[in-house]
This record gives C-alpha cells, sequence and structure tokens, in this order.
C-alpha cells in the first residue's frame, strides 16, 4: 500500500524502561541495530499496526507497555534504489512513519524475539536514549534523529537515585550489627527493618557496593 508519493505508511516505536533506556535490536545475520519498526496493512489505524508490530518483533502485549507520546506528522526517508527490488522501482519510493514512544510496565524478561516464526531480530539491548546513529542503516538516521529529538521532551521523568546517594544502611548479621556506607552524591540515613537487604536500582551499581563494603568489625 503505497501513497500517491510512493511511500508506504509505517511505524516505528521506542520502547522505553524505567531508566529510560531504549530497546536496541539487532537486526537478524546482519550487524545493524535499529528500533522496532513495520508496515501499516490496509484497514489499520497507526496504533493497531503499531502494536501488532510490537508482539510480532518484540513479543510484548499492549497491557505490557504505556503509550507516553507519538510524533505529530508522518517522517520520511526514501530507500536507494540498491535496496529496492527491480518490479518495485520507479513506483515504491520509502517509508512514511508515525513513531511511538513506549514505557515498559512490566519485566523485561517478558521481551520474546522468538513470538512468531520470522523473527526481525536475533539480539537486543538496552541502550542510552541517544542511541549510536552509525550503527543504523544510513538512509535511516535522519528519521531517527527527528524522531528521538521530536520525542525526547516527551521523556518520563526519572532521578537517577544512585547517581545522587550518599548516606548509611544498617542491617542486622545475627546478632552482631553491621554498618555499611556507600557514597553516589547526598545524604541519606536509612534504617532496615530485621532481615531486610538493600538493592541498588542499577544492577551495575551492585558489584560497587560489594567492592567497597567495609569488613565488619570482629
Amino acid at each position: 500500500m503505497l501513497d500517491r508519493e510512493g511511500f508506504r505508511p509505517n511505524v516505528g516505536i521506542i520502547l522505553l524502561n524505567q531508566k529510560n533506556q531504549v530497546f536496541w535490536g539487532k537486526r537478524i545475520r546482519t550487524h545493524s541495530w535499529q528500533f522496532p519498526q513495520g508496515g501499516i496493512d490496509r484497514g489499520e489505524s497507526p496504533e493497531q499496526a503499531m502494536f501488532r508490530e510490537l508482539h510480532e518483533e518484540v513479543g510484548l502485549q499492549p497491557e505490557h507497555v504505556r503509550i507516553v507520546a507519538r510524533t505529530r506528522d508522518w517522517l520520511r526517508y526514501e530507500v536507494p534504489d540498491r535496496f529496492i527490488r527491480r518490479d518495485a522501482r520507479g513506483f515504491y519510493k520509502g517509508q512514511k512513519q508515525i513513531w511511538y514512544l513506549l514505557q515498559l510496565v512490566v519485566p523485561d524478561w517478558n521481551v520474546n524475539l522468538r513470538a512468531t516464526n520470522h523473527p526481525e531480530f536475533d539480539a537486543w539491548r538496552w541502550n542510552d536514549f541517544w542511541v549510536p546513529l552509525d550503527v543504523v542503516v544510513e538512509f535511516k538516521r535522519g528519521v531517527y534523529e527527528m524522531a528521538l529529538t521530536e520525542l525526547s521532551r516527551f521523556l518520563p521523568r526519572y532521578e537517577n537515585r544512585n547517581r545522587y546517594l550518599r548516606g548509611n544502611m544498617r542491617s542486622q548479621d545475627g546478632d552482631q550489627g553491621m554498618q555499611v556506607e556507600f557514597s553516589m552524591g547526598m545524604h541519606l540515613h536509612m534504617e532496615l527493618p530485621p532481615g531486610a537487604s538493600f538493592d541498588p536500582d542499577p544492577q551495575k551499581d551492585l558489584n560497587e557496593l560489594e567492592q567497597n563494603r567495609p569488613t565488619p568489625p570482629q
């Protein structure tokens, strides 16, 4: 389904986790990374197509995400002739896309790249919002930059606690109390109930916390 100018209607998906990192998928059997995207079928609305593509490419259902925002207008990119089938040359020009900003509201183990028999990705990771566009196929980079720029103002507020956190934490270890200190920016005094433990939010900070843990008094 092409418009009068030869562009196929399409949707693009920027999926956020709770740290405002984005889902970054590696195209199957290639070294290219990209956001999920796909064509709008006849009779579908952009939102319906987005949810269909979200399941087909990432394995998520509508209840797994929250729509944060979408681009106001179509964003277009042209596809070079060498990537167009010969029978479509002269008719097909490229893609026009509505981009959606979604937030994952369930754990990321719900992501499933094999939800269908025709997977688009063979690997994925969380990446900073401003993704490295040099790993995106060149003719899509302009649209990616426009979509990220337009949707960045709708990013949910995220306070990186571990970046600014500094304080004392106490927990019980049998009958012997132990004080743990960690420094990341400001003071916080927290009393934990017996048997409780503190789990830093970003997992990468856990190793750092363990390395800096003082030796308990003998």
